[in-house]
């Protein structure tokens, strides 16, 4: 969790008498995965599935180790159809496969107090407020795209010498239309269960709060 684009897998599976059972809700692994299975035929398997799904297959009853590489690939950052990156120009999107809601969604329908609290606790963006109150402002004219959220980043904190002030909007907006805070704590929660005696749990997280809420489960 996640199979991405297939760097783990590959060097579990150089080694011999390995199994490697992947999982990746993005449907665009589906082509890497392919060559996988093609490769390590019955060493392989692949579920286009999100974490909270880990349970939903069936599974061998030994299961020495789960690894959660949390966040996103290189290849997620470059397809600008995901919209992901504040580099690129177009429509808000963000979805990294099974969502129900965009970035665009988010930015262009809920109210300020909501985006707020949004970048607050999933970005902990310190501009926050006058952000949300801005893009407010500016949906009068027209609906908020990835060029205009980042102007309006970029204005709200003029003063800040952040190289990419808009890292910490992006995120939350990612955390957010994804569920990763959800997807996390129940693919964790499962994990425990399913996780062979002497087995090993790892994860692999890249900010603050994915960190937090790995610290308290492994601790608990």
């Amino acid at each position: 969790c996640t199979f991405g684009q297939g760097g783990y897998t590959k060097k579990i599976l150089e080694f011999p008498n390995t199994r490697v059972i992947a999982f990746d809700r993005d449907s665009e692994s589906i082509k890497v995965a392919i060559k996988f299975k093609q490769k390590f035929k019955n060493r392989f398997e692949f579920h286009n599935k999100k974490f909270s799904e880990i349970d939903s297959i069936k599974l061998p009853k030994k299961i020495n180790g789960i690894i959660f590489d949390l966040g996103f690939s290189y290849s997620q950052i470059k397809d600008k159809s995901k919209g992901l990156s504040f580099n690129h120009k177009g429509k808000l999107n963000m979805k990294m496969g099974h969502n129900k809601v965009s970035a665009h969604d988010v930015i262009n329908k809920l109210q300020a107090k909501d985006l707020e609290q949004i970048f607050k606790f999933f970005g902990e963006e310190e501009q926050s407020k006058k952000i949300s109150k801005i893009i407010i402002n500016h949906r009068i004219a027209k609906n908020v795209n990835t060029e205009d959220l980042v102007k309006i980043i970029n204005y709200s904190k003029k003063n800040f010498t952040k190289k990419n002030k808009a890292t910490k909007v992006f995120q939350a907006l990612r955390m957010l239309v994804n569920n990763e805070i959800s997807e996390l704590i129940i693919g964790l929660s499962k994990s425990s269960n399913l996780i062979s005696k002497n087995g090993i749990i790892v994860t692999v997280t890249f900010h603050s709060i994915e960190d937090r809420i790995c610290k308290f489960f492994f601790n608990k």
